[in-house]
């Protein structure tokens, strides 16, 4: 739709111009910002022009720009040893979008509209993703990406800061790992989406998404044994009742789907 408001629009060359006047509103890809009024915004400021690399590999990891859209990240060649690369699609899936979509929508911007079903969270999160952000003082600063959530659409960012990238570590992207999605409707947006890995040393980590205001992390040192993880999901706090389903029926489906992702990602020896 049409934002009637905006009445200018820029492109920054560097950091220093990200300072945003009064009504200015960071652009991405635009796919939220664009979809209802923002009666606030008067204008834009496009990060796109700052010309980020969408994605950077080196021997610490991946490292994807708060501009890089999904059918970016999606196409990266698979990876020697980078057995968590099916993840990404995955999670990709998991939102309710297109692939038309995935052209236009940035990671970034999914992580920091925050809402419970933001799938690039759920990655994220399953990977150890850690946000490098940009603050208006020019200074840097780290948060690990399930942190960032402080509830459905909120989060710890401040005004004028900037999600420059998220880091997924090497040792993550060799992991093993599942994800489980559900929806009341067929084509409905994720009631809850489940995630696990387990790493080259036997340690593990499951997340609850979609079905909790913010990500839900259960780490162990090996792969609990069956019913533990159901166990962890019902007493687990944050999961919320709206149309798409209720809190009850969220913490259910949880615990039996990741029952279901810990079948997925244990080895032969765990049974």
């Amino acid at each position: 739709m049409d934002v009637a408001t905006i009445t200018h629009y820029r492109r920054p060359a560097d950091r220093g111009e990200l300072t945003l006047a009064s009504g200015e509103v960071l652009l991405g890809g635009g796919t939220w910002l664009f979809s209802e009024p923002q009666p606030d915004a008067t204008g834009l400021a496009d990060l796109t022009a700052l010309g980020w690399p969408p994605l950077e590999l080196s021997d610490a990891g991946l490292r994807i720009a708060g501009t890089c859209t999904i059918a970016e990240l999606l196409p990266l060649p698979r990876q020697p040893g980078w057995t968590a690369q099916p993840l990404f699609r995955a999670s990709a899936e998991a939102l309710l979008t297109s692939f038309t979509i995935w052209r236009l929508a940035t990671v970034g911007g999914n992580i920091c509209r925050s809402f419970a079903a933001a799938a690039m969270i759920s990655l994220a999160a399953t990977l150890d993703g850690t946000a490098l952000i940009w603050c208006p003082d020019g200074s840097d600063r780290t948060v690990p990406v399930a942190e960032l959530p402080t509830g459905n659409g909120s989060n710890s960012l401040a005004p004028g800061e900037v999600l420059r990238a998220v880091e997924l570590p090497v040792a993550a992207l060799r992991s093993r790992t599942s994800l489980r999605r559900i929806a009341l409707a067929e084509l409905g947006r994720s009631g809850a989406v489940l995630t696990g890995r387990v790493d080259d040393d036997g340690s593990c980590l499951f997340t609850i998404t979609a079905a909790t205001l913010r990500p839900v992390l259960l780490r162990y040192p090996q792969v609990p044994a069956p019913g533990v993880l159901r166990a962890a999901a019902e007493a687990a706090s944050g999961y919320y009742t709206d149309a798409l389903g209720s809190a009850d029926w969220r913490r259910q489906v949880s615990g039996l789907l990741l029952e279901e992702v810990r079948n997925d990602v244990a080895g032969p020896a765990d049974g």
